[in-house]
Parts: C-alpha cells; sequence; structure tokens
C-alpha cells in the first residue's frame, strides 16, 4: 500500500473521530490494507467509543504486536480488559505499562501526534483498580498510598485522594482510559503534501501583435501575411469570414456585441443552440449563426480605403517612425537671425570644459576667494569648500565649517594629514592653518571633520590606518571602513585594542589596522576636548 494512500485514509478517519462520525471512521480504517501501530490504536478507540470491548481488546493486541514497547498501549488494553472483566491479564498489563514508563513519572506522546501525557500513578491507580476487583483491598490502599507519598504523583493527588476514600468503603474503583476522541494522528506537515500543486500554472498572454488576445494556449511561430490574420483551426473545421446581416447585442454569457456589416471570423460551427464561435475585433465570443451571411474577403480588401481599419482582427500597427527635424544646413539658412524661433530656441551650445570633483571645489573656491584669502576643502560625509583668511583662528574657522555644513561646532574635530603619512592628525587649536607646511607651499589646503561626541579624561595613545574594513560582531565592537583614521585608547590584550573613530569607541582586533612607523605614544598622546 502506498504510503500516501495510508496518509489519506489515516487523516480521513480521523476526522471522522473528530466529528463523532464512528461508523465513518471504521470505514476509512478497514481501507488501510496495511495498518501501523497508530493507525490500530485509532481503531481501538472507535471500538470503545462503540461499546465494542472485545475488538477493541483485539485492536490493542495488533498494536503491541507492532510496537511492544508502547506504555500508553498497555495502559490501554489494561482498562479494556478490566472492562472485559479479564483481571489477571489487565493486572500484567499494568505492570509492563509501568515497566516501560522506564522510571518516568510522565511520558508525553505529543511528538507522536497523540496529545496525551501519560502518567505513573495513572498506571499503579489502574493496578489499584484491578486489586480492588480481586477483592484485595489491602494491597489496593498500599499501593494508593505509596503513589500519594511518591513525587510521581503530581497533579493527580485529588483522584487518589477519591480512590482511597472508595477503598475504605470497599467499592471497586473504575478503570482509567484516555478520553474519547483522543487519538494518534498523522503529522500536519505530510497531510499537506497530498494536496495537488500546480507549479507551472496556467499560460497567460503577457503581449500580443493581437488587440484583446486572451488566448491561453501554447502555439508556435507563423509568418504574418498581408491582409487579415486567420488564427489556425484544428482538424479540417471549416474556417473562413462572415459579416453580420444586422446589429446583435449580447444576451448572454460569453456573447458578443456587433454591428451591422462587421466582418467576423468563424471558428467552429454552430452548436445545438444555434450559436457559433468567432472573433471579432480581437475578442473571441458566440453569435447566432442566424445573423451571419458570406461574405467575399478579396472583394472587401479592395473595397477598402487605404487608411480604413478593419472590423475582424487588425494586423500590427505598419506606420513609420517620425522624421527628425532638419538641420540649418539643410534648410540652407545662414545665422540664427534667420531661422524660425523653434529651431532657433534649441541651438547646441559648446560644452562646459570637464573637471574633476576635488579640481571644480577647489577652482569654484579660488574664484569666490578675495586676494590674500585661502582655499580649504573640507572632507565630510562630502565635500565642500570655503575661503578664509590664512590667520583665522581655530574657533572661527570651526564655526564657519560647522555652518556650511549644518552642525554643531562643539562635536565637530578637525584633522589634517602630514606629508608622507595617512595618519589624520588633530588640528593645532593655537597655530591653526598657519602652522601646515601645504599652505606655505601651494596656498590650499585639505582637511578632514568628524562629528562625534566629546569623550572626556579619555587619552589617545596613537593612532592606527584601518587595513580592511571590520562589521561589528557585538554590541561592544567597533566599525570601521578600509583607510579610517582610528584612535587607540587603550590595548586589551595582545590581539584586541580600544579604539575610538567616527564618534563611536569599541574594540577591535589588531590585525585589522597598522600604525605607520615614527609615532611617539608618549608624545603624541592627546585627549579629547
Amino acid at each position: 500500500m502506498l504510503y500516501t494512500d495510508l496518509l489519506r485514509f489515516w487523516d480521513e478517519a480521523v476526522k471522522a473521530v473528530d466529528a463523532r462520525d464512528w461508523p465513518g471512521a471504521l470505514s476509512k480504517l478497514d481501507q488501510i490494507t496495511e495498518p501501523t501501530s497508530r493507525t490500530l490504536f485509532v481503531s481501538q478507540s472507535v471500538h470503545l467509543a462503540l461499546g465494542q470491548v472485545e475488538l477493541a481488546i483485539k485492536a490493542l493486541d495488533e498494536t503491541i504486536e507492532k510496537d511492544e514497547r508502547l506504555a500508553v498501549g498497555f495502559f490501554q488494553r489494561a482498562g479494556a480488559k478490566m472492562m472485559a472483566n479479564r483481571l489477571e491479564e489487565a493486572l500484567g498489563d499494568c505492570v509492563r505499562a509501568q515497566k516501560h514508563m522506564r522510571q518516568n513519572p510522565v511520558i508525553d506522546y505529543r511528538q507522536l501526534g497523540l496529545r496525551y501525557k501519560l502518567y505513573s500513578w495513572q498506571v499503579l491507580y489502574n493496578a489499584a483498580a484491578v486489586h480492588s476487583g480481586m477483592g484485595q483491598w489491602d494491597k489496593a490502599r498500599d499501593i494508593l498510598t505509596g503513589t500519594l507519598q511518591e513525587r510521581g504523583a503530581g497533579r493527580g493527588g485529588g483522584t487518589l485522594e477519591l480512590g482511597l476514600e472508595s477503598i475504605s468503603r470497599r467499592e471497586v474503583l473504575e478503570p482509567l482510559l484516555l478520553p474519547e476522541g483522543v487519538v494518534f494522528r498523522p503529522r500536519k506537515q505530510e497531510v499537506e503534501q497530498l494536496k495537488q500543486r500546480d507549479f507551472l500554472g496556467k499560460a497567460k498572454v503577457i503581449t500580443s501583435v493581437i488587440p484583446n488576445d486572451d488566448f491561453g494556449g501554447f502555439e508556435p511561430l507563423r509568418m504574418q501575411k498581408p491582409g487579415f490574420y486567420e488564427p489556425s483551426i484544428e482538424g479540417s473545421q471549416d474556417s473562413h469570414y462572415m459579416c453580420l446581416k444586422n446589429t446583435y447585442l449580447a444576451q448572454g454569457p460569453g456573447e458578443l456585441t456587433a454591428p451591422s456589416g462587421g466582418l467576423v471570423f468563424v471558428l467552429s460551427d454552430a452548436d445545438r443552440n444555434g450559436m457559433t464561435t468567432v472573433i471579432h475585433d480581437g475578442q473571441k465570443g458566440l453569435l447566432p449563426v442566424t445573423m451571419l451571411e458570406p461574405v467575399d474577403v478579396k472583394k472587401t480588401k479592395r473595397k477598402m480605403n487605404k487608411g480604413s481599419v478593419p472590423n475582424g482582427i487588425p494586423l500590427p500597427p505598419g506606420s513609420n517612425p517620425p522624421t527628425r527635424p532638419q538641420n540649418q544646413t539643410s534648410l540652407g539658412l545662414q545665422g540664427t537671425d534667420a531661422l524660425p524661433c523653434y529651431i532657433a530656441a534649441i541651438q547646441p551650445s559648446p560644452p562646459p570644459p570637464y573637471t574633476t570633483s576635488s579640481e571644480q571645489g577647489f577652482s569654484s573656491a579660488q574664484s569666490e576667494e578675495p586676494h590674500g584669502s585661502l582655499a580649504v576643502k573640507v572632507h565630510y560625509r562630502y565635500t565642500v569648500s570655503l575661503c578664509v583668511p590664512p590667520d583665522t583662528p581655530y574657533g572661527e574657522l570651526q564655526q564657519k565649517i560647522a555652518h556650511k555644513l549644518g552642525q554643531p561646532a562643539t562635536q565637530l574635530r578637525l584633522r589634517h594629514k602630514q606629508q608622507g603619512t595617512q595618519v589624520l592628525r588633530p588640528l593645532d587649536k593655537e597655530e591653526g592653518l598657519k602652522g601646515l607646511a601645504e599652505v606655505a607651499e601651494s596656498g590650499r589646503v585639505t582637511l578632514w571633520c568628524q562629528n562625534e561626541d566629546p569623550l572626556f579624561n579619555r587619552p589617545i595613545l596613537y593612532q592606527m590606518v584601518a587595513l580592511y574594513d571590520y562589521a561589528a560582531q557585538g554590541p561592544e565592537d567597533l566599525e570601521f571602513s578600509e583607510g579610517d583614521t582610528i584612535d587607540v585608547l587603550s590595548e586589551v590584550n595582545e590581539e584586541w585594542l580600544e579604539g575610538h573613530a567616527a564618534g563611536s569607541v569599541g574594540i577591535f582586533p589588531r590585525c585589522f589596522a597598522y600604525r605607520e612607523t615614527g609615532q611617539a605614544g608618549s608624545s603624541e598622546a592627546g585627549a579629547f576636548q
């Protein structure tokens, strides 16, 4: 038997159990030719619900034959045999159920598809019930008393106490069984796989030379002929053009509305209702065959004007692309004064000279600077330029750059590169721009600006340059990009350093950055201001 068939019958039987349709559940279970232990457990539950105790015991026997370590199977069979007054056999099943509990206080069967937890106290309660049925009241009381004292009794204390009261009154205990409808169920993921899925889907027309084309099949491409496009017809069906005698209005689903004299292409013969399938104006539908009359397509084509549009299936557009406007030479005119206004307005102008972004920044700054000013290019998240006097104080320069960037001046840190090094060093607040060697040589200066929060009392041991991009692996890591300058605040160990970059403080691997030779840690130590 196929596993898919077993799953289908099993799922349908479980649904019948949920609906309390016991005969329907049995009919589905009987169709399973190779039952498993779990499907047989479903059968015993149905038999017990119908009051067929012996058939339930037989189903449980087959269940245990297929799974000899199913503790819940022995537990259920013990209760069924007590109902059949087979007490000695029921006591043996209680012993086997307790054995296969493997000293566990509880076994949860949800992973196997059974929404039930079997507790050890339930097995012992059924054993006490067997002894009460055999008249062994002392033994039954001892079992219940010992079970109450065990930690595994759990939430069954109330049931055990009621059992002790019944034993004291010499009343036979009723066996415990699984609730009605609690059965093994197939896995939901496997049941969902039984549904048929259309992985390819239905063909859909995306684009077509035929207007309103709704053809959804597969057909090879064919050559287009001048005139009307004739769809292919299967078999030896008679295909031809016909003309409508009078205007017809659609009166039902699938019918077409067509004007009098409209040309249609007939796809099929008339059905028993007198309707035939046609194509008109790119749409497929039904028309009464009595409204159609034959037409000579060749004569109809000759009568058409050159610019007319056919009523049937139009061909792809055949218009030529628009021509370009004539240039000045072809018009034979001299000068823009003689040109029409729409041509003179679009006369080409010479392209602007190409310059790089850095050249544009400096050229624009120099064109705007007064005599004796200094061109300053500032690298931020973007690049800006401005002109300032060479003796501008650090605070005033910081304020101008902050105004240009739209950022608070207190959180901007200005740096520069010394010749022959890649390390960004803080700009001296006392000397400002005057202390830079490049100012004296070229009259230009390039600064780097970072937006960062002030960190007080944190000395900078030295600076390093990032060799690679480093993505933070945790909240304590410092993230930076290749070429960034990192202020080293402390050395965590031989492999990790604590640093500061772009307003963030964190740790990073030492191997991701390098320290240029010639730096002195103590002499270059600074602090965030």
